[in-house]
């Protein structure tokens, strides 16, 4: 989950695996999930981490009806404890959601929480929070009418919201860059023209990598300057250690199948 500040992510929701994840949707980069047990033990040293580091993690059971369904970053988008429920891009996912919005509105008692309506539709994978600014990729899971449901709730909090066209190849924004920090964005080279982000923040800045580390780009920034990092991609942790973060890599090979990043597979709330 990319919209929260670092100093937010203090809880985060995660999904088990179903026992029909070989089945889950892999139509850009991911080749087909093939072995149920190793993605059971990525997810668990996935939560392990985040514990680790001071991060307190809910667990749903898995929805064998719905082999995407440890990839709860589409399904709620938290904004400052407000929640949007968005309608999910892809059409067999759209019934992962109810367990997830009863705990957020369990969880976020007292706070907003929006639903969106088709024919918007929207990924969490397409929003990339970077301190109080947001972007929003416009892409084949996210359309104009869920980018303004989005941007009406972001107005009403006093956030300003960018959208950036996201290559047909690429499935989020998310899946091509990321935060790590409240002031730094990984984008890799050939997915996205640098000028699309606009002026950033004064302090803020854009780090590129090469257009073949593009899935490294996926990060998930921490408090104490710590950042997740999918292993197999030495430019990005060497350029995010130049920049003094301490890096803890996680091999993500078998959640890549799946079209699975590693913000994809937490709601932090």
């Amino acid at each position: 989950m990319a919209t929260v500040r670092i100093d937010q992510k203090r809880r985060a929701l995660v999904r088990a695996v179903p026992d029909t994840y070989t089945d889950a949707l892999s139509r850009y980069f991911g080749t087909g999930p093939t072995s149920i047990e190793n993605a059971r033990l990525t997810h668990s040293k996935y939560v392990e981490i985040l514990e680790s580091n001071g991060v307190e993690v809910a667990i749903l059971p898995s929805d064998n009806n719905h082999p995407d369904c440890i990839f709860v970053e589409d399904q709620a988008i938290v904004i400052d404890g407000h929640v949007l429920l968005p309608v999910a891009g892809h059409e067999s996912r759209r019934g992962e959601q109810p367990p997830i919005a009863e705990f957020l509105a369990n969880s976020l008692e007292g706070h907003q929480i929006y639903s969106m309506h088709s024919p918007a539709m929207m990924d969490g994978g397409d929003i990339l929070r970077l301190g109080d600014l947001f972007f929003v990729g416009r892409s084949t899971r996210t359309n104009d009418k869920g980018i303004q449901e989005l941007k009406e709730l972001l107005d009403r909090l006093g956030h300003e919201l960018r959208v950036i066209d996201i290559p047909s190849h690429a499935l989020h924004l998310t899946s091509i860059a990321s935060a790590p920090s409240d002031n730094l964005i990984l984008v890799p080279e050939g997915y996205i023209s640098l000028e699309a982000f606009g002026d950033l923040p004064n302090g803020c800045e854009l780090l590129v990598m090469p257009e073949k580390e593009v899935y490294g780009c996926n990060t998930i920034g921490l408090e104490n300057n710590k950042v997740i990092i999918a292993a197999g991609y030495p430019v990005v942790k060497s350029k995010l250690e130049e920049r003094g973060f301490e890096t803890i890599t996680l091999d993500m090979s078998e959640i890549r199948a799946a079209d699975g990043s590693l913000t994809c597979c937490s709601i932090f709330y």
